[in-house]
């Protein structure tokens, strides 16, 4: 005859017991425990499981601070990328050059984080993933220190391309780190966690060091972004965890690239997010020459789209962890429409203001999908993918807006960036397809 099961309390089970109860085989062993008609068993079960938290809700509160200190930092990755456009004339006249030559500031910086993302990661393959995000934070700091006390135009663009480096590298590290800390079914969400820092930023980092810097001078607000990075140091040092993400042999990750699906990934990225700069990189233009909006509410539109942006990311997360493949297509799919829809609803003010406010929701809703679908395809090389598509993402920042220039150098008229944007969603969404 068969042995009775024979339950035994927490307190005293030894850690690698047969016996011990888990969420996912509670109920078989209820049931092994009422056919074994022990007296009071059960009781003795269903107190011992209650006082068990939830591995999941567990995990959940272990891991909030600490995507919180990694959204801080995408936040000042994001404040610091954007806010010098609208800084660019005080620069201009503290350096004694041209709007256009103070305009390569920006384009160093996009360069810097294309080109930083994945060397940074190559070279800190090896180097802990907490040490990495530590390290990088503290180059960032300085780079922005060096921009605000920059003696000249040479030291600013060092200091704005060093901040290029490490913030690219950081959001790369920062990502896979945050999919890291919570389980397979909620990455696309964490990932959403992280990115909001850059929709915030948009929001309103980049809106409050633009005042600051006009109120208090352009260096004033580097200073301010010096002091964040400061923040976020501390912050990352005691709230994110020591983890493991999956990769660190620096050939074997190298390798996973050889897969033709990790590429056309890329390009889905690069494609599927390019009409987000194509869009707002001409936007003024397009509001006051076709809305008729006075060029000082420009500003204002801008905060809708990043309105936007914060409602667009977590939700995009959330459908991602339930099913990645429709919500990437849904996603992409609908970043065409609403880019088509703007031609339409350019022509009043009221359309404009709604249009913008999907645009900016459907185009942050992009890139949780993007994310997890790169690093669903590049298994194994989390940290050299991730690097590798915010390269992507920045590659669709600066390419997508060249097309809309060539267009309108070319006579196409203020909404020709509205229809290339389109045409670029829908080639994101092709190349998406093709990595079922």
């Amino acid at each position: 005859m068969a042995r009775p099961l024979v339950y035994v309390p927490s307190s005293r089970r030894r850690p690698n017991s047969s016996l011990s109860v888990s969420p996912a085989n509670r109920s078989v062993r209820i049931a092994w425990l009422i056919s074994a008609r022990k007296p009071g068993t059960l009781d003795r079960v269903t107190n011992d499981l209650a006082s068990r938290p939830d591995t999941a809700t567990a995990t959940h509160r272990r891991a909030t601070p600490a995507l919180i200190a990694l959204a801080l930092g995408a936040f000042a990755v994001g404040t610091t990328e954007v806010v010098i456009a609208g800084l660019l004339p005080e620069v201009a006249a503290d350096f004694g050059t041209s709007l256009p030559v103070a305009g390569l500031l920006v384009s160093g910086y996009a360069l810097g984080m294309v080109v930083g993302a994945p060397l940074l990661a190559v070279l800190g393959n090896r180097m802990p993933r907490k040490r990495m995000l530590l390290a990088l934070v503290v180059l960032f700091t300085v780079a922005s220190l060096l921009s605000a006390l920059a003696p000249g135009y040479a030291a600013l663009m060092v200091g704005r391309v060093g901040s290029a480096l490490a913030g690219g590298a950081f959001v790369g590290v920062a990502a896979a780190v945050a999919a890291a800390l919570v389980g397979p079914q909620r990455r696309a969400s964490a990932i959403a966690t992280v990115f909001m820092g850059l929709s915030l930023a948009n929001v309103l980092g980049v809106p409050a060091s633009t005042a600051l810097g006009q109120a208090l001078g352009w260096r004033a607000a580097f200073v301010a972004i010096t002091a964040i990075g400061v923040v976020v140091w501390f912050a990352l040092a005691l709230l994110v965890p020591a983890v493991r993400v999956p990769g660190g042999d620096l050939r074997a990750e190298l390798a996973v690239f050889r897969r033709g699906r990790v590429w056309i990934s890329l390009a889905a990225t690069a494609f599927g997010w390019a009409p987000f700069l194509t869009v707002l990189t001409y936007v003024t233009p397009l509001l006051t020459d076709i809305t008729g909006f006075d060029a000082r509410t420009v500003p204002l539109v801008l905060v809708v789209v990043g309105v936007g942006m914060v409602i667009g990311t977590p939700v995009a997360g959330r459908l991602a962890d339930r099913a990645l493949l429709p919500t990437l297509y849904g996603t992409l799919g609908g970043f065409a429409l609403a880019s088509a829809a703007l031609l339409v609803l350019v022509h009043s003010k009221p359309g404009a203001l709604l249009g913008f406010l999907i645009f900016g929701a459907v185009g942050a809703a992009v890139i949780p999908p993007l994310q997890a679908k790169v690093l669903e395809t590049a298994r194994g090389a989390d940290n050299l993918a991730s690097a590798s598509n915010v390269s992507a993402f920045n590659i669709g920042n600066g390419g997508g807006p060249m097309l809309a220039g060539a267009a309108l150098s070319a006579g196409a008229g203020s909404t020709a960036p509205l229809w290339i944007a389109a045409l670029l969603a829908l080639v994101g969404l092709g190349c998406a397809a093709l990595v079922r």
